[in-house]
């Protein structure tokens, strides 16, 4: 099944299905979903995720998954937050909780839910009022193994990332961490919970420390590739098999998507322009316009809020670095889990896998600021599929 190699488990009730669409059937994918925003499930209802293959959720001990080189994993927790099961547990409460919201109506989980791949399964977001952003959601699956966090990696951990949507007029809304901390500080439960996790009450850095500590628990690695990476050859498809050969040669994917006991989920964290914003936006006017607000100053929360409401976000690194060479780039996603968190791109564009080999196979949209990398494959139409 295209993308389920890299999967850690197939779909499961009241998961949507990840079946791949044959191109002679229209190449659709999911439905278009605009409407209807589901409530967070709360943390008692969080299970359909947990006891899968692969899935570490609740380690609290600090050991290395299975697959995962031990020093790696050691240098992927902070020196001074180690894992416990408090912190799990607190982290885990908030992240389906709504009440740090201004408006009480959306949590983490809105966006990332763990029955849609801790994503939401839109083309981009939303938030409080109903407002839409302009970034498609990433999933939480594994991204304890990114360098950086967000599309342009405005965050460098996740105790930064875990904050900052609180703080986003149209995600979470709240004014600053002191009105986050507020909506909650008066819950005995809270306040016992953070107590137990640091030794102090509620306040806004252990929010996002507790936060990543939940999502370091989110790590889904084991994969039908993985075993037949291991010696069965039976893991996987001739077809898949024949796929893969091509994702580590005429495909050239492994060049960006390289996977190791260090890098198990398939990334260079690194961020590359494929011309997906090319076809229909200026970058010059842009990186113009970028440049203006950013010499006014541009602490972490303003760079945060310049990625989702407005059109500058489609400058992805740049807005961060301010190098024209990062205008229009975006970080390179995982390919774990790949079967189960469309839709793809940055802006949700393209709705399967199958868009997504066909718009690298074409080389990308010309531009400017198209990465040295990205060029036409010449992969044929059985290729591609």
């Amino acid at each position: 099944m295209r993308g389920l190699i890299f999967s850690s488990a197939a779909p499961s009730p009241g998961r949507p299905s990840s079946r791949p669409v044959s191109p002679a059937a229209g190449r659709q994918g999911p439905p278009s979903v605009r409407g209807g925003r589901r409530a967070p499930r709360s943390a008692g209802d969080g299970q359909a995720a947990h006891g899968r293959d692969g899935h570490a959720g609740g380690r609290a001990s600090g050991a290395a998954p299975a697959g995962v080189d031990p020093a790696c994993w050691t240098a992927l927790t902070p020196a001074d937050h180690a894992p416990s099961d408090a912190r799990i547990a607190l982290g885990k409460r908030l992240f389906f909780h709504p009440k740090l919201t201004k408006d009480a109506t959306v949590a983490c989980a809105t966006c990332h839910d763990e029955s849609r791949g801790f994503t939401d399964r839109r083309g981009t977001s939303e938030g409080i009022r109903e407002q839409i952003g302009q970034r498609n959601t990433p999933t939480t699956m594994n991204a304890v193994f990114y360098q950086t966090e967000f599309l342009g990696g405005r965050a460098t951990s996740l105790e930064d990332q875990a904050k900052l949507p609180i703080l986003n007029p149209i995600e979470m809304g709240q004014h600053d961490g002191a009105a986050a901390t507020a909506a909650i500080a008066g819950d005995a439960a809270y306040q016992g919970a953070f107590r137990a996790a640091y030794g102090r009450g509620v306040n806004d850095d252990d929010v996002g420390r507790a936060l990543a500590a939940y999502e370091r628990t989110l790590v889904f690695l084991s994969s039908p590739l993985d075993r037949f990476s291991a010696g069965d050859a039976g893991a996987i498809s001739a077809d898949a098999r024949a796929g893969f050969a091509l994702f580590n040669g005429k495909g050239r994917c492994v060049s960006c998507h390289p996977m190791s006991s260090s890098n198990p989920i398939g990334t260079d964290n690194r961020f590359h322009n494929v011309g997906v914003s090319a076809r229909h936006k200026d970058f010059e006017l842009l990186a113009a316009r970028g440049l203006e607000v950013l010499s006014k100053g541009a602490p972490e929360e303003s760079l945060d809020r310049l990625a989702l409401p407005t059109d500058l976000g489609e400058l992805g690194r740049f807005v961060v670095t301010r190098n024209r060479a990062d205008i229009g780039a975006f970080k390179t996603q995982q390919v774990r889990n790949v079967g189960v968190t469309a839709p793809y791109m940055h802006d949700g564009s393209m709705q399967t896998l199958w868009d997504v080999i066909d718009h690298d196979n074409k080389g990308g949209e010309p531009n400017a600021y198209l990465d040295g990398g990205i060029e036409a494959l010449a992969l044929t139409s059985s290729e591609e599929d």
